[in-house]
């Protein structure tokens, strides 16, 4: 199970940019963020990318904000 960090969170806009440019086939649906459905959106992801949720989630880690 994975939880989105703080930053993550208030940084949606820009993951969802960074993303779109490692996964161009992910759409403005599979990334429909709601508080408290990280796990939904994690599954949207996995299921169009074919990516397993460990990578997903190192994904999520190796971001950085400025």
């Amino acid at each position: 199970m994975s939880k989105f960090s703080d930053q993550v969170k208030g940084n949606w806009n820009v993951v969802k940019g960074n993303l779109k440019q490692k996964w161009a086939d992910l759409t403005e649906d599979d990334l429909l963020y709601e508080e408290g459905k990280e796990d939904e959106v994690l599954g949207r992801i996995q299921k169009r990318t074919g990516e397993t949720k460990e990578n997903i989630n190192r994904f999520f880690d190796d971001l950085k904000f400025d």
